[in-house]
């Protein structure tokens, strides 16, 4: 399989919306969340199951150097029982397969994270089944840092309720929500483009059951599992299954989250497929993978691939890649 990329750029007044700088939450709940089960042996009592809610789960705040800002998060709880939920503030980034990771220490995220000026208030909670409580966080800026976007989160991660125990056998359900970080320190511009468009074979998913304990994120940047997926393992995807991939550059010091659509066409023009970009941001100073499954079985030929792309700068980047496909795709290994 061959590539040909064209990236230009457009100056001009799209269609092409940009994204709203909040999330829909559902009324319901607030979000509720079924995030993961941490596997500890055989299936547990189906009360285990919980249900944690998180509102705004997206901050953005702007904000000059030694200045300090605060604001609520609220939880709720749809769990049938009372929880006991542990805050926390973590660093996050996007990885290359365009999923949000949150973890407490990520070292090469340090100079950026704005996790060290973060606080939470209380750090360890009680929470009834459907109940609700605010919980405080703070961003304390040193005086001298430096014009740019900073990024963290604030994390909550349910711990076993007193007195529980499994004694090694059962499952027990571990859920974490996380509200995003967002802070704008000056007025730093906005500086990226376009960089490669090409297609790829879809990875292949990992083998085997839910890993014992890990934990899967949810945050208003990625979708929440259903139950079911988070019991299973997602089925591999047909023979032949291929994925676009667009890759964004940013030598800016400030985030931006593109807007946008790819095309699949076929040699006679035709088009095959569309896709939308996932409302995820492109963090500073970066080059940022955004992957779009194809739901069409590419049968051997050529196709283009276009791309008309909105970072907020005011005009429209469009590029286009010609592709040879001379076979089914065979899933690249994780």
């Amino acid at each position: 399989m061959f590539t040909n990329s064209r990236i230009s750029k457009i100056v001009s007044h799209s269609s092409i919306s940009r994204s709203e700088w909040h999330i829909e939450v559902p009324s319901s709940i607030a979000g509720l969340c079924l995030l993961a089960l941490v596997v500890l042996g055989v299936a547990a009592p189906a009360h285990a199951q919980l249900g944690l809610g998180l509102l705004p789960m997206r901050v953005e705040v702007r904000m000059a150097p030694g200045q300090q800002y605060s604001g609520t998060l609220k939880l709720s709880s749809q769990s049938g029982s009372t929880m006991r939920i542990r805050s926390e503030t973590d660093d996050f980034y996007i990885d290359d397969n365009t999923a949000p990771q949150f973890e407490r220490d990520v070292p090469r995220e340090a100079a950026n994270s704005c996790k060290k000026w973060l606080t939470l208030n209380p750090m360890e909670i009680e929470l009834e089944n459907g109940g609700f409580l605010n919980v405080r966080y703070t961003i304390r800026l040193p005086e001298d840092v430096p014009e740019g976007s900073y990024n963290c989160a604030a994390g909550f991660l349910t711990m076993p309720a007193a007195g529980q125990t499994t004694n090694g056998i059962g499952m027990q359900m571990a859920v974490r929500i996380v509200a995003a970080i967002y802070v704008q320190v000056g007025s730093p511009a906005v500086v990226g483009r376009l960089k490669e468009i090409k297609l790829e074979a879809q990875p292949a998913p990992p083998p085997g059951p839910v890993a014992a304990g890990k934990v899967v994120p949810s945050s208003p940047d990625s979708a929440a599992p259903t139950p079911d997926s988070a019991v299973h393992p997602p089925e591999a995807p047909p023979h032949g299954a291929w994925q676009a991939v667009l890759v964004m550059e940013n030598t800016g010091k400030m985030y931006y989250r593109p807007t946008g659509k790819l095309e699949v066409l076929d040699d006679s023009g035709k088009t095959v497929e569309t896709a939308d970009l996932p409302s995820l941001p492109v963090l500073r100073e970066r080059d940022q993978r955004f992957t779009l499954p194809l739901k069409t079985n590419l049968e051997a030929g050529r196709y283009k691939l276009r791309a008309r792309v909105d970072i907020g700068t005011g005009e429209i980047q469009e590029g286009s890649a010609e592709v040879n496909v001379e076979g089914a795709a065979q899933p690249a290994s994780h």
